[in-house]
């Protein structure tokens, strides 16, 4: 099954499907490349090394590395720390964090350039919000910066509607932060 953006992903099938436009034409391409993506050691080396590439490529747009982020964070009580693998190889990140009771931050969401414009960061996201689910929280926030707009999209596509600055981006001139509602309180009582 194909969505109307042109990326999808087989529910259990682990296979990528995208629409890429040739001239007129359209093609249906199916990638033969199995799609995992699990909890890993968010400071184990594989952790280590997409957030190395993640942070070299902000510093790239920004000039400086992006907003602290403990690892141990992403090891503590109702957060996760997910690692996408295309055939094995590591292409993607994404850690969950806790905020407060009711509220978690995305952090470290990372696709790279090798496992771009295939639905990871889709794929991700979603597993996230599960997640964030299961872990019973009703809403997540995050932030991504002024130079991301690929990322804006992505999260304005997936239902995440633009927020003041929070925490630690109150004031920052490059932040742009967003929040997506999972759970309304007064209906779940």
């Amino acid at each position: 099954m194909c969505f109307a953006n042109g990326f999808a992903n087989g529910p259990a099938s682990g296979f990528l499907c995208f629409k890429k436009r040739a001239g007129d034409c359209t093609l249906w391409q199916v990638l033969l490349t199995m799609l995992t993506i699990g909890t890993d050691d968010p400071i184990g080396p594989t952790a280590r090394e997409l957030i190395h590439d993640l942070c070299a490529e902000l510093s790239g747009r920004y000039g400086a590395p992006p907003s602290p982020f403990s690892t141990s964070e992403a090891a503590a009580a109702r957060t996760i720390f997910l690692v996408a693998r295309l055939d094995g190889q590591p292409v993607g990140c994404a850690a969950l964090r806790r905020i407060d009771d009711h509220t978690a931050e995305i952090k470290r969401m990372y696709v790279a350039p090798a496992g771009r414009r295939k639905g990871i960061a889709r794929r991700l996201l979603a597993e996230l919000e599960q997640s964030a689910m299961e872990f019973d929280y009703r809403a997540i926030r995050l932030e991504t910066g002024i130079l991301q707009p690929e990322a804006q999209r992505l999260y304005e596509s997936c239902g995440y509607k633009r927020i003041a600055t929070f925490g630690p981006y109150v004031g920052n001139p490059i932040s742009i932060c967003y929040e997506k509602v999972l759970r309304d309180q007064h209906r779940d009582t």
